[in-house]
């Protein structure tokens, strides 16, 4: 919530014990959750849903030079609007809950996470009591503190969101840079980190490098094909005889690691589509000074450009069906989302906000997008290390809401489609910095 958190004691007799009910514990733990996000997004219904005044509850607060201050838990039933909604996420750990009939506590830790990218850290123990059924918080006991260590690097949060229940989950907190998460059915990510693969099985989180061969200037544009069974990347080719600063090209490869392929003749191209059949590749490549949308056969061959406009073009991603390709488009002045044929016909705009709107994924049964939006104009850039919040439209309504609070992120966030197989969640990475 704040960079001095509250710290809670509340006069009540708990009954320990270590025989805990499984469901309550998990409710206890996905309220917490719900309490903290619903504060960040400015949710004041959702949020005050999470508390009940009780007249002996208590919020205190311990900051990490000393300083203290207390408030009555009822507060948090009727909290000021203007102090909520600050962004950011909150990360809970080492998890230790007694429940005593309609009666818990629960000890954690706890790093907030603010839309600028700096941690603030508490060990906090929450008082709760089932009230009809249902959990409340009744007082809060959080006492901050600084970092033994100093941090050597950024902090990649590897993270999935649930677009019903807005519920995000935390898979892995990592002291290095990961990026651009792809989903795969079988239940593991695949991110890049410094030019390298990697795997993150969902259940174990443990990460594995992926074998690609001598593809080891890999960056966050890859995907996996339809049937599951191919990788798509775009990696630097240092030998490549272009004079051009960058020399991105695109490569396929067995899903499992190997040798890559080379598909692309022409530098700079970055991946971004598979079509529906899996037969065709499509990407944001630059020639002669302007970026425009190609695609091209995933044999390879001749490229097929599908976009002329001045100023960037970038981002392509087909529609489940095959018949649209989704991009983002600089062509008016300001970064929006857009839609055409998947022969570059009929492009139709979708986004008309302040934001620049970046990388639509469409969900894989087709009634989705999901984009990244950055709260400041960027013009033609997608920098790390900016103000940014993942949304959802609607295809059939158009509707859009957002379904993050603002985050630091930005460039490796959700640069690919990263979509679960059966269209209830997204994986995306937001960071802290040192």
């Amino acid at each position: 919530m704040q960079k001095i958190l509250l710290l809670f004691l509340f006069s009540m007799t708990f009954v320990q014990t270590k025989a805990q009910s499984k469901p309550d514990s998990i409710a206890i733990i996905q309220l917490l959750e719900k309490e903290g996000l619903s504060w960040r997004k400015g949710d004041v219904k959702a949020f005050t849903e999470c508390w009940a005044a009780r007249p002996n509850g208590r919020i205190f607060n311990s900051s990490a030079d000393g300083g203290s201050r207390a408030i009555p838990a009822s507060f948090m039933q009727n909290p000021p609007a203007n102090i909520m909604g600050g962004g950011g996420f909150s990360i809970h750990s080492n998890h230790d809950m007694s429940i005593g009939g309609n009666t818990a506590w629960v000890a954690h830790d706890e790093v907030s996470i603010n839309k600028e990218g700096k941690e603030t850290l508490s060990r906090e123990i929450q008082l709760l009591e089932k009230i009809a059924g249902q959990w409340k918080l009744v007082g809060r006991s959080a006492q901050f503190y600084n970092p033994e260590k100093p941090k050597t690097d950024t902090t990649s949060y590897i993270q999935t969101v649930d677009i019903i229940t807005g519920r995000i989950e935390t898979v892995l907190a990592i002291n290095k840079h990961y990026e651009a998460p792809n989903w795969h059915p079988d239940n593991y990510l695949i991110l890049n980190h410094k030019g390298r693969l990697y795997t993150l099985d969902l259940a174990t989180k443990k990460l594995t490098e992926l074998n690609t061969g001598k593809a080891i200037f890999n960056n966050n544009d890859h995907g996996i094909s339809p049937d599951k069974k191919w990788l798509a990347m775009s990696n630097v080719d240092n030998t490549d005889p272009s004079s051009k600063r960058y020399k991105s090209a695109i490569y396929v490869m067995p899903i499992g690691g190997g040798e890559p392929r080379r598909v692309t003749s022409e530098v700079m191209s970055f991946w971004h589509g598979w079509s529906a059949d899996g037969k065709t590749l499509a990407y944001c490549g630059e020639r002669n000074g302007n970026y425009d949308i190609y695609t091209i056969g995933v044999e390879g061959g001749a490229e097929k450009r599908l976009t002329t406009t001045e100023g960037l073009d970038d981002g392509p991603d087909y529609s489940p069906d095959g018949k649209h390709i989704y991009f983002n488009s600089y062509r008016t002045g300001h970064m929006q989302i857009w839609r055409m044929n998947a022969d570059g016909t009929k492009p139709e705009q979708l986004t008309f906000d302040e934001n620049s709107n970046w990388f639509a994924h469409p969900s894989p049964d087709g009634k989705w997008i999901a984009y990244i939006a950055y709260m400041s104009d960027e013009k033609q850039a997608h920098l790390f290390g900016k103000q940014v919040k993942l949304r959802l439209m609607n295809l059939q309504t158009k509707e859009i809401k957002d379904i993050t609070p603002v985050f630091y992120g930005g460039q490796g966030t959700i640069n690919v489609p990263s979509w679960s197989a059966d269209s209830k969640k997204l994986a995306f990475v937001s960071y802290s910095v040192k």
